[in-house]
């Protein structure tokens, strides 16, 4: 953890699932991805000294199906991947990036005196983020972005027409997430509050002793302390059939599926398959969640 970051801090998230793709790094700092690759999101094959990577998401009901992968390098710099339509992938120019997060057409970089990089899509307001200061950790919706503050509190920007950029008074958190119309956050106590939409969030104040947090189109994934695996939300194609899950340190929730990440580093899937998002039984060595995004300098790759 930096100096300046005396409060929340970031975890550097190895796992992501998109709208129709997902992609994990390895331990050796490779990159693996499945699922539709229309335009060249899954293209990461070349791609090394990965530390973190954030996958473009975007609900059902957006015509495109396209999308983008983002990958931090241990040196700070960015990698980008996938559908450019509104310049989401040109990062290649960024440098001492800490933290990633991809949202539709949108790409946020956290760097080290806690301001923020955006690129992509303007005009719902998710890159408007040059106001912002202290910032430990960023996440990306359909059309708004969240940052978690180094005190543990939160900002939004862009689209709020569910009240989804309602966060100014939460207090105490160690993430945040992103969906299509809600967000969540986890404080320090394990609790979870949310905002937004409410169908995608019923019951999220009532878990406990939650660890990790994920944010899909229409579902909220929560991780245990225990290692089991939550989730709310809608569930017209499996993606909160996550009950049996043990053993898990990192989940991500995609448009219609989520992936859950055992501490032997293979990956289990629930939801939608289609287009071989789900392709991940194969996967191993998968690299846990890499410790504080302010702690990247000698990180191996």
């Amino acid at each position: 953890m930096s100096a300046r970051s005396r409060g929340a801090t970031a975890t550097l998230a190895t796992l992501a699932a998109g709208r129709r793709h997902s992609v994990a790094v390895r331990g050796d700092g490779t990159v693996v991805a499945v699922g539709d690759n229309r335009a060249g999101e899954c293209a990461v094959d070349q791609w090394t000294d990965i530390v973190s990577v954030a996958a473009g998401n975007v609900h059902t009901a957006v015509n495109t199906g396209k999308s983008h992968t983002i990958g931090l390098r241990a040196d700070g710099t960015v990698l980008a991947t996938g559908w450019n339509g509104d310049g989401q992938c040109d990062v290649a120019h960024w440098r001492g990036v800490q933290q990633v997060a991809a949202g539709w057409r949108c790409t946020l970089g956290v760097l080290a005196d806690g301001t923020v990089l955006a690129t992509g899509r303007t005009t719902e307001g998710a890159c408007e983020v040059n106001g912002w200061r202290d910032i430990v950790a960023v996440s990306c919706g359909d059309w708004h972005s969240i940052g978690l503050r180094s005190d543990g509190g939160a900002v939004a920007v862009g689209n709020s027409r569910r009240g989804q950029c309602a966060v100014a008074g939460w207090k105490d958190l160690i993430a945040v997430a992103a969906g299509y119309m809600h967000s969540v956050g986890l404080d320090r106590a394990g609790r979870v509050d949310a905002v937004g939409d409410a169908s995608a969030t019923e019951g999220v104040q009532l878990w406990r002793e939650i660890v990790s947090v994920a944010a899909g189109s229409y579902h909220t994934v929560g991780l245990c302390a225990s290692g089991r695996v939550v989730a709310v939300g809608d569930n017209t194609r499996g993606q909160c059939d996550v009950r049996g899950w043990e053993d898990i340190v990192a989940v991500a929730a995609g448009s219609t599926h989520t992936l859950g990440l055992r501490s032997d580093g293979t990956v289990v899937c629930a939801g939608s398959s289609e287009n071989g998002r789900g392709d991940v039984a194969g996967w191993s060595g998968i690299r846990g969640p890499g410790g504080s995004a302010t702690s990247m300098e000698g990180a191996d790759g």
